[in-house]
């Protein structure tokens, strides 16, 4: 068994210095070998910050979890315009496939889902982390609508695009080696009318 990592020294940080600390401590805790403490003062731990401040920002680790996920997939699942809708949803996909494939991507993921149970609060929490993923399909939504195009409705997204891909990774399933986000796509919009034309 390799040892754990230290936590990190204990210094004066900025907000976004201990939002950083607090997501790299995460990313290192899911990656010990023997599991995963993910409560909060262990999280503050390795972080090297106080535990009042986790609480403070996120309220319960389920909350970090989310926060962490989301960050990531904003990060690597840019909100590209190809023009139209099919290119944008497939190109959104392509991005979540990547990072999903990735080591660190598949243990965010399985321990988000770990982490549902809860009560009222807890679930709360992590909707409103949540939401800012949602705010990305809709604007891929309004877009469509801007150049007179018909997407599909918000739940339609959620469940036929999103829901297949990170199911596959809860559960481990391996996603198809190529082709998958424009088989996706393609089933989602074949029952969504085409624009209409002069």
């Amino acid at each position: 068994m390799s040892p754990k990592q230290p936590a990190a020294p204990r210094i004066r940080k900025s907000p976004e210095q201990v939002r950083s600390a607090v997501h790299q401590a995460v990313i290192d805790l899911l990656s010990e070998p023997e599991g995963a403490d993910l409560s909060i003062p262990a999280i503050a731990e390795r972080a090297g910050v106080n535990h009042t401040s986790v609480y403070r920002r996120w309220g319960s680790s389920g909350a970090v979890l989310a926060d962490v996920v989301t960050t990531r997939l904003e990060r690597d699942s840019p909100l590209t315009d190809t023009g139209s809708l099919r290119g944008d949803l497939i190109a959104w996909a392509e991005a979540g496939v990547a990072s999903i494939r990735t080591p660190e991507g598949r243990l965010l993921i399985r321990a988000v889902a770990l982490s549902m149970p809860g009560g009222a609060t807890a679930q709360g929490e992590r909707t409103q982390q949540f939401q800012r993923r949602i705010a990305s399909i809709e604007s891929i939504r309004e877009r469509a609508v801007a150049r007179g195009e018909t997407p599909p409705s918000l739940e339609e997204i959620l469940d036929q695009l999103i829901a297949p891909l990170y199911l596959r990774a809860i559960f481990g399933i391996d996603l198809p080696a190529t082709g998958y986000p424009e088989l996706l796509v393609g089933r989602l919009l074949s029952g969504t009318r085409a624009p209409e034309t002069a």
